[in-house]
């Protein structure tokens, strides 16, 4: 991922991901079944330094790693030490407290070789009496599905109310499962003293690409027409935060918008939670979509930004926008999308989550298949089957002026290059694809 290239692990800090080092998938790897579910399980508490304050530190990891080679540790150690940032990326002032809600968001971390590492959390009070500091259970995968590990969460904060000993065997025979292909289950075994024996289900959705993904987050925050706004900036590859005080309406939201550019891949800065350590990443000359906690507002603005998207989860509101967000999309296509989106924000109570994902990213979909959706009949094949994108007769191709001027501004994004540039190589149209 672009980002991944400033610096190894600890930059992801610099350039974490939300969806990925790319925000979709571009490597269907990332998907495949058979794989392990994860790498590791990380506990993250606070614990007091000397100057007063809490710092996030790994208090346990599982499965502890021996002889690994020594590129392997150094990356580890990298992976081990930007963990904590991430678990607890609101700085050090916390307290001792009686009652916590438990809350659940992820971040990904990209590594040198492009690579993607997700790290699915859950903040949470351990069981005990009077006033106790919450602690974050992280699990690191290189599988993006963020419903199946919810489950998993859940299931590890159930056991952790018993006691910490319950949970290294469920994880030990989860890790021991393979990872189940789309629409498949995998059933693992538990046994939890008192309760005895427990099967657990875990089921991948049948769509891999929507795994990761939850529109009703987006659509209850926003209405579709601030959506559209959103959109348009990050399909033009443009600065883009958002604020909100929970860490899992940022995760869920910041995934959501990098879902909607499906079939294509956000391929820049993508950091669902900036730890409060890197909120001068607003200060990028480079495209990128980061999620800030609200408290941090100020500091924010304060910032020497570029132009840039700012967007208010709490109020759904825009708070700064660059001026021209109405009229980067074609006006007919905007519309029908709108029309899409409102049917759904009228009675999205009434859908299943899964039917909201499908529908959603359908009216995306076909907004892009009417706009570029004619790519390979513009593919000119070489006789060594190399492929060479014609981008002037395609971009000629429409008969809409106002699609072409928006397609013209489109095919010098890195999202679309990289997509041709998969094309350019498979005489297989990408159909399964739109």
């Amino acid at each position: 991922a672009t980002e991944g290239k400033e610096e190894p692990l600890a930059a992801e800090t610099k350039a974490s991901q939300g969806s990925s080092g790319k925000a979709g998938d571009r490597s269907s790897a990332l998907y495949s079944a058979g794989q392990f579910f994860f790498e590791y399980l990380v506990v993250v508490s606070l614990k007091k330094t000397l100057e007063g304050h809490y710092e996030p530190k790994i208090s346990y990891q599982f499965p502890k790693r021996e002889n690994l080679l020594k590129g392997q540790k150094e990356e580890e150690e990298r992976l081990l030490k930007a963990i904590p940032l991430f678990c607890f990326p609101d700085g050090n002032n916390w307290a001792p407290v009686a009652e916590f809600p438990s809350e659940t968001f992820s971040f990904v971390l990209t590594n040198v070789d492009g690579s993607r590492k997700i790290g699915y959390c859950r903040r949470l009070l351990p069981a005990g009496r009077g006033t106790r500091l919450p602690e974050v259970f992280c699990i690191i995968s290189c599988l993006g599905c963020f419903g199946l590990f919810s489950k998993i969460l859940d299931e590890v904060e159930k056991r952790r109310q018993i006691s910490m000993a319950v949970i290294y065997p469920f994880m030990q025979g989860l890790r021991e499962s393979p990872f189940p292909a789309p629409g498949k289950t995998v059933t693992i075994k538990s046994f939890i003293p008192e309760s005895g024996t427990e099967l657990i289900e875990l089921t991948r959705p049948v769509d891999a690409h929507l795994e990761h993904v939850e529109f009703q987050a987006l659509l209850q925050r926003l209405s579709p027409q601030l959506i559209l706004h959103i959109f348009a900036s990050a399909v033009l590859e443009r600065r883009l935060i958002f604020l909100a005080e929970e860490l899992s309406v940022l995760s869920q939201c910041i995934h959501a918008v990098a879902a909607l550019l499906y079939p294509f891949t956000w391929a820049h800065t993508y950091i669902p939670v900036v730890p409060e350590c890197l909120l001068d990443t607003v200060c990028c000359p480079t495209p990128f979509m980061v999620g800030i906690q609200m408290r941090h507002l100020e500091r924010v603005l304060d910032q020497p930004m570029e132009e840039a998207l700012l967007v208010d989860l709490c109020e759904g509101k825009i708070l700064q926008a660059v001026g021209d967000e109405e009229e980067i999309l074609p006006i007919k296509l905007q519309n029908e999308v709108l029309m899409s989106l409102s049917r759904h924000h009228s009675n999205n109570n009434v859908q299943t989550s899964e039917q909201v994902n499908a529908l959603v990213s359908e009216a995306f979909v076909q907004f892009f298949v009417r706009t570029v959706g004619h790519y390979a009949a513009h593919i000119k094949w070489g006789r060594s089957g190399q492929g060479a994108f014609q981008e002037r007769a395609f971009c000629k191709a429409l008969a809409s002026k106002t699609s072409r001027r928006f397609v013209k501004k489109f095919v010098k994004t890195n999202m679309f290059s990289l997509f041709i540039e998969e094309a350019e190589k498979s005489r297989i149209p990408q159909e399964g694809k739109w």
